[in-house]
């Protein structure tokens, strides 16, 4: 077996360290919105002067007085959770989860894919509200912590967290929070699954789970998965091993029958596409979110 190597270590970017924030309820939005922008601000600033002016370009573009950032931390790869739409009364709640490589630096990618989900909603329906959650450190592509569940056995905590403080935010008890776990980001959410306050659990583009079946997921949680017909993740052998001490890879794959999840159809699309607009995948992703569970088409 071959591992791949870990990617070239970056020099540390100075940044402050997260604004200090009461706990988040609905009342306290626009005050957390206002200190994460700051912070971003502080952070572009000591970015700009250590030289780096892509990280200083990425936080003040999250600076600015439209977005609405829950939590921002500019600190070495960095993490934000950014909301779309009127979290404070939305009935339906979509928290997008991401996979490898994601930073501030390829923040953006992920960011377009929440802003195409919540206009997808807008469309039909506008009590909604999306949050890109880049809540934890993502494994490179090219590293051997990919082939693992360390970060997401780190992230987990911090996902179930998150989404209690959603359940405090939301106006009615009866708002419905779907995640939409992209790839790596698939490993995340199953070692949160249990206990977790979620209507729906979507594995997209999923290298496997670490968990056999959907019910060793042990979450009341809806399970589904989606893959392209263009995904190279297909190609990913779907074994879970002990190399030397160490677990490699992350077994069953979620597509499969025997592993009993709801699978839909994703279309024809590849590894980053199941947000493209237009495409089967995020209209099934937005029936999902919007709960109208007979009207998603089925793989």
């Amino acid at each position: 077996m071959v591992l791949p190597l870990s990617a070239a270590a970056r020099p540390e970017i100075p940044a402050p360290p997260p604004a200090k924030l009461p706990p988040l309820t609905a009342a306290g939005l626009d005050q957390a919105y206002a200190a994460n922008r700051a912070n971003a601000a502080e952070a572009a600033r000591m970015a700009s002067a250590h030289g780096d002016t892509h990280r200083a370009a990425a936080d003040r573009a999250l600076a600015t007085p439209t977005r609405h950032l829950l939590r921002f931390d500019g600190r070495g790869e960095g993490q934000v959770t950014e909301v779309f739409g009127d979290l404070a009364h939305a009935d339906h709640i979509a928290v997008l989860v991401p996979g490898s490589d994601t930073s501030l630096d390829t923040y953006a990618r992920f960011r377009a894919d929440a802003t195409a989900l919540h206009r997808e909603l807008d469309r039909t329906t506008p009590r909604t509200a999306v949050i890109a959650w880049l809540g934890y450190q993502t494994p490179d592509t090219i590293s051997t912590t990919v082939t693992t569940t360390g970060r997401a056995d780190q992230a987990a905590p911090q996902l179930r967290q998150f989404i209690r403080q959603l359940r405090g935010i939301a106006a009615q008890d009866d708002t419905t929070v779907s995640l939409l776990c992209h790839s790596y980001g698939s490993v995340v959410c199953a070692r949160a699954a249990t206990d977790l306050d979620a209507t729906d659990l979507v594995l997209l583009g999923s290298p496997g789970t670490g968990a056999d079946t959907a019910a060793a997921l042990h979450t009341r949680a809806r399970v589904w998965a989606a893959r392209g017909a263009d995904d190279w993740v297909a190609e990913v052998p779907h074994i879970r091993t002990d190399f030397f001490g160490t677990t490699l890879g992350f077994g069953a794959d979620p597509m499969s029958p025997s592993f009993g999840a709801s699978r839909f159809a994703a279309g024809d699309g590849g590894h980053s596409d199941y947000f493209d607009p237009g495409s089967v995948s995020l209209t099934n992703l937005a029936r999902i979110v919007r709960g109208e569970i007979s009207e998603v088409t089925r793989a």
